[in-house]
C-alpha cells in the first residue's frame, strides 16, 4: 500500500467516525436538551420537587396563569383564576378547565414553560396533570390541578432576584389515544363523564 492508498484510507476513516459521532449527537439532541433544560431552568422549563419547601420567606411574588391549544386540538381549555400572590417559598395550588366538546374521547397532553427564563429553574411543581397524558370523554370537563412553589434559592440569583412577576403557561395538544381508553369508548353504553377538583387530585 503507497502513502497516497493510506493518506485516503486515514481520510476516510476519519470521515466516518465524524459521521457516526454526528449521529449520535443528533440522537441524543432532544433528550440532553430537555434533560438541560429541567436542569438549569434554560428556556423556561421548570423543575420537579417531592416535596414542599421547609423554608418561606416574608417576600411576596406573583404568578400569573395562561393556557393555550395546539392548532387542531378541540379542548376548551382555560386557567380557573388568572393569578395569584404569595410568599416565596410557599405551596400554591391553582387549577385550570379542560373540556371536550366533541362527541369522541380526545387524549392530551400538556407542554408548559415559565417566564421570565431566568425565574424557570426556581418554579417547583410538585403535582402537575402535565406529567401524565389526560384523556377526556365526550363531553366530559374537568379541574386539573398544579401544585407548587417558588423556591426562595430565587433571591440569590444576580437576575432572578429582581423577578415580581412569574408567567405560568401550558399548551395541551392532542396525542394518540391509550389502547385500553379507545377500546373502552366503543364499549355500548359509554357515557359521558364530569370529574370534580378532588378527583382530579386524587387521580394526578
Amino acid at each position: 500500500m503507497t502513502d497516497r492508498d493510506r493518506k485516503l484510507r486515514r481520510t476516510a476513516l476519519q470521515t466516518a467516525g465524524v459521521v457516526v459521532v454526528m449521529g449520535a449527537l443528533a440522537w441524543a439532541a432532544v433528550p440532553f436538551y430537555s434533560w438541560f433544560c429541567q436542569v438549569t431552568g434554560f428556556g423556561g422549563a421548570t423543575s420537579v420537587a417531592e416535596t414542599a419547601s421547609d423554608t418561606v420567606l416574608d417576600q411576596s411574588i406573583t404568578v400569573r396563569f395562561d393556557a393555550s391549544l395546539e392548532r387542531g386540538m378541540p379542548w376548551e381549555f382555560n386557567p380557573v383564576e388568572r393569578q395569584m400572590t404569595l410568599k416565596i417559598g410557599e405551596t400554591g395550588l391553582a387549577f385550570y378547565e379542560a373540556h371536550n366538546p366533541t362527541d369522541r374521547p380526545v387524549a392530551g397532553q400538556a407542554a408548559y414553560n415559565v417566564a421570565p427564563y431566568a425565574a424557570g429553574g426556581y418554579f417547583e411543581k410538585i403535582e402537575c396533570f402535565c406529567f401524565t397524558e389526560q384523556v377526556l370523554q365526550p363531553g366530559e370537563t374537568v379541574l386539573m390541578p398544579v401544585s407548587f412553589f417558588v423556591d426562595p434559592a430565587i433571591v440569590e440569583h444576580r437576575e432572578a432576584k429582581y423577578v415580581h412577576e412569574i408567567t405560568l403557561s401550558y399548551t395541551f395538544y392532542e396525542i394518540d389515544l391509550p389502547q385500553d381508553t379507545e377500546t373502552a369508548a366503543l364499549a355500548p353504553g359509554n357515557e359521558s363523564l364530569t370529574r370534580t377538583a378532588a378527583q382530579a387530585i386524587d387521580t394526578n
